[in-house]
């Protein structure tokens, strides 16, 4: 075991001050992502800094009529708070069909949002793998890729992203507020996470040193509809193959708005523009989802091994897309 010291913080400035100074801290929240690498020897920090134990555990309303959730909240708990499963009940699916119950009662909404993008190759450290050694090689490419990219993928990586939580805040048009030596800044959720591009080690585009404090969310549109569906291997306790968080809003037979992210096709929750696009004023119809879902997947870049994901999100898509028609029809 490599030891490492221990620092409880007092202070969100507490927190970034500590780490800032400290080039091979991290932050420790829930640990249930960060630990199980400290124990595989993927990750090996010389100090935890304890953000645990710091008030950014409530869930409140905006001025705006959104809601803004504290940074530690549990899993658990924001899946069950009346506010959440009332007005986002997309999030409160997708954090239900998330991990394990003893894990969502550990586990945090920064920590579930900070958890690294991954396969089984970067948590076997006897492999190559570009994201925990970069210049190293990616050893699925030519490997076992059932669960891996087949949107936004790079020759340095194409590992997806594992989380239920961060499709449906990206869906949402969340903002993740972040706190560093200069200030606070708002990130849109959209554009938290990043691509692999030439450097896959870097998950997020936060800075060293920036600690989430909370994340908001915007007031829905006036009689959306909403739900997290989301297809794997297993009942419970598994990555998805494909997961599709969909809210749509309709004027009549049209429908007037679409926010709609993927999980499970790329390094980060993959925001579907080019099906929102084609349905905003389009007529809710079987031809108008067929014809928006496969601009989307035109994009589409399997590996050999994982061809069957094309089809699956698209037929996916579109029965969520379906189900919620029916739903705001009512």
């Amino acid at each position: 075991m490599k030891p490492f010291a221990y620092h409880r913080a007092t202070s969100p400035a507490d927190a970034v001050a500590t780490l800032t100074a400290h080039p091979g801290a991290a932050y420790l929240a829930g640990g249930t992502n960060l630990v199980d690498h400290m124990k595989l020897g993927v990750a090996e920090p010389d100090l935890l800094v304890d953000v645990s134990h710091l008030a950014l555990d409530d869930v409140t309303h905006t001025d705006e009529g959104g809601v803004r959730i504290g940074a530690n909240v549990r899993n658990s708990d924001l899946a069950a708070h009346p506010l959440i499963r009332s007005r986002y009940p997309m999030l409160a699916r997708a954090m239900l069909s998330a991990a394990s119950g003893q894990l969502r009662n550990a586990a945090t909404t920064a920590g579930n949002l900070l958890q690294r993008t991954r396969c089984v190759y970067f948590q076997d450290v006897t492999t190559p793998c570009n994201k925990r050694e970069p210049g190293t090689g990616c050893s699925a490419i030519g490997g076992y890729v059932r669960y891996h990219a087949i949107l936004g993928g790079s020759p340095e990586c194409v590992a997806t992203h594992p989380s239920d939580m961060a499709v449906a805040m990206s869906a949402l048009d969340a903002l993740v507020v972040v706190e560093s030596a200069e200030g606070s800044r708002h990130l849109p959720a959209t554009d938290f996470h990043r691509l692999p591009g030439t450097e896959p080690h870097r998950d997020t585009v936060l800075d060293r040193g920036e600690l989430i404090t909370a994340v908001e969310i915007p007031a829905p549109p006036v009689g959306a509809v909403s739900d997290y569906r989301k297809v794997r291997d297993r009942a419970s306790y598994a990555f998805a193959l494909v997961s599709v968080a969909a809210e749509l809003s309709f004027d009549g037979d049209r429908i007037a708005t679409a926010r709609i992210a993927l999980g499970g096709v790329a390094h980060k929750p993959w925001r579907a523009r080019a099906v929102e696009d084609r349905l905003i004023g389009a007529s809710a119809s079987e031809e108008t989802f067929t014809a928006a879902v496969d601009a989307e997947l035109d994009a589409a870049e399997p590996l050999p091994g994982n061809e069957f994901k094309v089809s699956l999100a698209r037929r996916t898509m579109i029965a969520q897309l379906r189900a919620l028609t029916e739903r705001g029809r009512r």
